[in-house]
């Protein structure tokens, strides 16, 4: 029992790491012509389980909201189920919740049907679905299913032995000698029975304990070499980190944004240096990337890939960088932040940006953990107006990361919301030509996130929007209740 305990306290500290690290939750601003919905979906920790949904309006005219959950590929994908209505809050008229049953793991979709005074529409937004522990009984519960179990346990064994000892009597009769020994040895044999049976569905337990066990989601692993500025990332398969959830080819990643890998370099701890880039892949799972000149130091990696089937994963690694480190120039779409000598909590809602332009938060009062909120942000000229020379980066109007000080989280989002751009693709098909944000959209400079900080604590935000060619970083913090 010692050993179940600890292997379930180990899989309750797994740090869940699918699409973002530490964040499960989906935040997406989404439109259903002519509706706009803003959507948080909270995946369950354990598969088969509850996926809970939150919906809000932006007007008056949605009367009713249904929801399915299919596949987001396969043939499966053309088969929704029956939609389930979300409930309509009493004092919210804009506000609907509900939830729907995710029963495998891999990569899903919830469909909402809206309907409303302009019609009918439909929308879909990707979700992963990945078991990410396994969650203890409560210990009330377990003391109450044990204490029924031996009641049962004996009352089961008094029905055998009083079955053999007065069975057979006729009316009145007491039972003799000999009956009485009979019962008393058909009594062992039920109780022995009955602890066999029990001992069998432990070890029966066990297995299927270890079964899910093996399932639980771990990320696939990444290594780092360096020799000169050139670093390689290499994608491990195979061994622990292979889920047979997630099979894989040399061919399996889909370009986000025209980019296999979004990687985030970051400076730990301080996180007083920041790197946006995007290695390019060189044969099998080997990518590479030349990197800019950095500040010498460890640095903590997260980068984003996208599976063919529309399943999004952060892998993760360290590397050091070594003082006098020359570095090549940064590539157009890369970017970088480099608050020297600013550590986590001292930076406010306004970031003077290297060449006079700067970048305004619009904080809110408070932060609370597990709140959604749109992060809306502006990027003034030397002038403190805001800037007229706004142009897409990577194809949107910017992109966010917010990163816990301990680096137990960290989402890589953008304007539209926190999913992968390639399976909103895949749950809208037909939607857009291109995946959206990747044509010449015009931008102004507002810009904001849908997102939900999932723990309370200290949080750093970087921030990237561009203007005549140059890829501007914000940097910012948070705390959060």
């Amino acid at each position: 029992m010692r050993r179940v305990w600890g292997l379930l306290a180990a899989l309750l500290c797994v740090v869940p790491a699918w699409a973002h690290v530490g964040s499960k939750d989906v935040f997406q601003q989404v439109t259903a012509a002519p509706y706009k919905l803003f959507v948080t979906l909270r995946p369950p920790t354990v598969i088969p389980g509850l996926a809970g949904i939150e919906v809000r309006t932006s007007d008056g005219d949605v009367s009713g909201i249904r929801v399915s959950a299919l596949p987001l590929t396969g043939m499966a994908s053309r088969i929704a189920p029956v939609a389930e209505p979300l409930v309509r809050s009493e004092v919210d008229k804009a506000f609907f919740s509900g939830g729907v049953w995710l029963m495998t793991p891999g990569s899903w979709q919830v469909r909402f049907e809206v309907e409303g005074a302009q019609g009918a529409a439909t929308a879909a937004v990707p979700v992963p679905a990945m078991p990410l522990a396994m969650l203890p009984m409560q210990r009330g519960l377990g003391w109450t299913l044990a204490g029924l179990g031996i009641f049962l346990m004996m009352w089961g064994v008094s029905i055998v032995a009083g079955a053999v000892r007065e069975a057979r009597l006729g009316p009145e009769a007491e039972p003799d000698a000999e009956r009485k020994r009979r019962a008393r040895v058909a009594g062992v044999i039920a109780l022995l029975v009955a602890v066999v049976m029990v001992v069998g569905g432990d070890r029966w337990w066990r297995v299927e304990a270890r079964g899910y066990a093996g399932d639980i989601y771990h990320p696939l692993r990444l290594k780092t070499a360096l020799v000169g500025d050139v670093l390689t990332l290499t994608i491990g398969i195979g061994g622990e980190a292979d889920n047979v959830h997630r099979a894989m080819a040399n061919n399996d990643l889909l370009r986000d944004h025209g980019k296999l890998m979004h990687l985030y370099a970051i400076r730990w701890p301080e996180m007083d240096a920041a790197f946006h880039l995007h290695p390019e892949l060189v044969s099998g799972w080997t990518l590479r990337e030349a990197l800019p000149a950095m500040p010498a130091g460890q640095y903590k990696l997260f980068g984003d890939i996208v599976h063919a089937n529309g399943f999004p994963e952060t892998l993760t690694a360290t590397f050091d960088v070594p003082a006098g480190m020359q570095g090549s120039a940064l590539a157009t779409d890369d970017a970088e932040a480099i608050p020297a000598g600013v550590s986590a909590g001292e930076l406010g809602a306004v970031y003077r940006l290297p060449d006079g332009y700067s970048m305004v938060w619009d904080k809110p009062a408070t932060l609370t953990a597990g709140v959604a909120v749109a992060f809306r942000f502006t990027l003034l000229d030397e002038s403190g107006k805001p800037a007229k020379d706004m142009q897409p980066y990577l194809g949107m109007a910017g992109h966010a990361a917010f990163v816990k000080v301990d680096g137990t989280v960290f989402a890589h989002t953008h304007p539209e919301g926190s999913a992968a751009m390639p399976a909103v693709v895949l749950a809208n098909p037909g939607s857009m030509e291109d995946m959206p944000g990747m044509g010449a959209p015009a931008v102004g400079p507002v810009v904001s996130f849908p997102y939900g900080f999932p723990s309370a604590g200290r949080y750093r935000i970087f921030v990237q929007m561009k203007h005549v060619g140059v890829v501007e970083t914000g940097v910012f913090d948070a705390e959060v209740r």
